[in-house]
């Protein structure tokens, strides 16, 4: 499949529909107003992530971190990071594990925590789930609904048949069974069916997990949403595009033009509806360097909640090592939910357990620098031989004072403490007891913080949420419910920025289903 050119079509003096970003929120929300023949503009900051073999190297994704931004945050004591972003066409889809959970039905209501309350959503349950079906069969899921007892309501079968677990995790799963719990296929977002997409088959390799799929087998947003839609002749799409401010028109309630830095001059772009899609840390970045005369705080944020209640999950990664070898290749085919809500003798929920991709020596010296930088390789790939790798996620909740604000330079300056770590513990408990069960000895476990190897924990921000939350009430929210700012007319958010609470699955499907959701809402709109 041949890179596509930066600008698709000619473009028009005005836009419908302009959209600052192209991963789950951005792309998804393209692919459904495209059809309508709205004039689509489509602003990516970075490019087409190129096709190489370094796309399977672990060395080159973990070691050299050869698809990291180099972009610069700052920490709330003024301490710079480099935050473990991907800017590429698909956004953070490109490197994503392609794991396209549903949020419970409780994760729409109030949930009580050990440190506070997870509230509720505007809308429930109910009102999205045709949008997540939508999601499921647009990014090609691979599942089974039925067979998780947490889950909600679902109106249709996912589109292709769960991905079948090898010998060494079906074996895992038969004595999980076996013992009480409930194991179930893991919902994968993957083209393995060949005669569906004959130029983009998964070829079931153990290169998916923080790596960009090199076959464009994996169900990101580009592969999924954007390159569909670029052929349309009213779609245009710039890369090397960085949205730096929103201009409105006196009154301020109306954004009047897209201030971009495009290769080494500013443009202006003018549309109709404005859609930001950039993430959750950066999308809240373009809101406050738009301040004006009736925007002092930023826009949109009268009721000064953009860049509040940043949230990522309390995520630990473990590798559970097995007295016989794990020839697994395509590992992240099973899930447990049995600890996702309070109840049994447990006062809190704690959350999800999933399968990671199979460890390799490489990504082990990628992802613990420090403990494993005097270790052989030859020792590092006997471990990894013998490894059966989890994640283990846990809800974080929104705090006011974790926030995104503007450094003196303009960049993202990130205020965060963790929260849950009570119920990430408890997890981690119920996880030990699990891998007793399992001929995997809990004293073999290793557990390490995946996504934080920089030097300060914020800087793994794949999960990042929750800084442009929606709501009925204009004074605690910024967004209404079908993600327009309360304070402007033709402003809309569709990343994960929406988020009011952040359950404790991955949160990529939830931001696709919203996308689909406000894109046929802004389809009737313009008409």
């Amino acid at each position: 499949m041949p890179d596509m050119p930066s600008v698709g079509n000619v473009m028009p003096d005005e836009f419908d529909v302009i959209i600052v970003g192209t991963g789950a929120g951005g792309g998804t929300l393209a692919n459904t107003v495209a059809p309508s023949g709205k004039r689509v503009l489509l602003l990516e900051r970075g490019t087409f992530l190129d096709r190489e073999t370094d796309n399977w190297d672990p060395a080159a994704v973990f070691v050299d971190g050869r698809y990291i931004s180099p972009d610069t945050w700052y920490d709330e004591h003024g301490k710079p990071f480099q935050p473990q972003v991907h800017y590429f066409v698909g956004g953070a889809t490109k490197m994503y594990g392609a794991a396209l959970y549903r949020l419970r039905p409780e994760d729409f209501g109030e949930i009580r925590h050990a440190d506070g309350v997870s509230p509720a959503w505007p809308v429930g349950y109910d009102e999205f789930e045709p949008y997540y079906t939508k999601a499921e069969w647009l990014y090609q899921v691979h599942g089974k609904h039925g067979d998780d007892p947490t889950e909600g309501r679902w109106s249709r079968q996912y589109p292709w048949p769960a991905v079948s677990n090898e010998p060494r995790i079906q074996r895992l799963s038969d004595d999980l069974a076996a013992a009480g719990y409930h194991p179930f296929e893991a919902p994968c977002g993957i083209m393995l069916n060949e005669a569906d997409r004959p130029r983009s088959h998964c070829i079931r390799c153990a290169w998916c997990d923080g790596y960009p799929c090199l076959v464009h087998a994996k169900a990101d947003a580009e592969t999924i949403a954007v390159r569909p839609v670029l052929d349309s002749p009213n779609v245009t799409l710039l890369t090397g595009a960085e949205v730096l401010s929103l201009q409105t028109d006196p009154s301020g309630r109306s954004v009047t033009g897209v201030v971009v830095a495009l290769g080494d001059g500013i443009e202006t772009f003018r549309g109709n509806i404005v859609v930001l899609a950039a993430g959750a840390a950066n999308t809240a970045k373009i809101l406050l360097r738009s301040a004006s005369d009736t925007h002092p705080a930023g826009l949109a944020n009268g009721s000064d909640q953009v860049g509040r209640n940043y949230m990522f999950h309390n995520s630990k990664a473990a590798v559970a090592l097995s007295e016989e070898p794990n020839d697994t290749v395509f590992q992240k085919t099973l899930a447990i939910n049995d600890f996702y809500l309070a109840g049994e003798g447990r006062q809190w929920p704690l959350g999800n357990i999933q399968m990671l991709g199979k460890s390799n020596a490489q990504a082990m010296r990628g992802e613990e620098p420090h403990l494993t930088k005097l270790a052989p390789h030859w020792s590092l790939e006997e471990v990894a031989s013998h490894a059966v790798d989890f994640w283990l996620t846990t809800e974080d909740l929104p705090v006011p004072d974790n926030r995104v604000t503007l450094a003196a330079d303009g960049r993202v300056q990130l205020s965060y403490q963790p929260t849950s770590a009570e119920e990430a513990d408890g997890l981690y408990r119920e996880f030990r007891k699990l891998l007793n069960h399992a001929g995997l000895a809990a004293h073999h476990v290793l557990r390490k913080n995946f996504y934080m190897k920089m030097d300060v924990p914020i800087a793994g921000v794949a999960h990042q949420a929750g800084t442009c939350r929606f709501g009925t009430d204009p004074a605690t929210s910024v967004l209404d419910v079908n993600c327009k700012a309360h304070e402007l007319d033709n402003l809309y958010v569709t990343d994960t920025s929406f988020f009011p609470s952040i359950g404790a699955v991955n949160p990529a499907l939830t931001a696709m289903a919203n996308a689909i959701r406000v894109g046929e809402h802004l389809v009737d709109r313009l008409s």
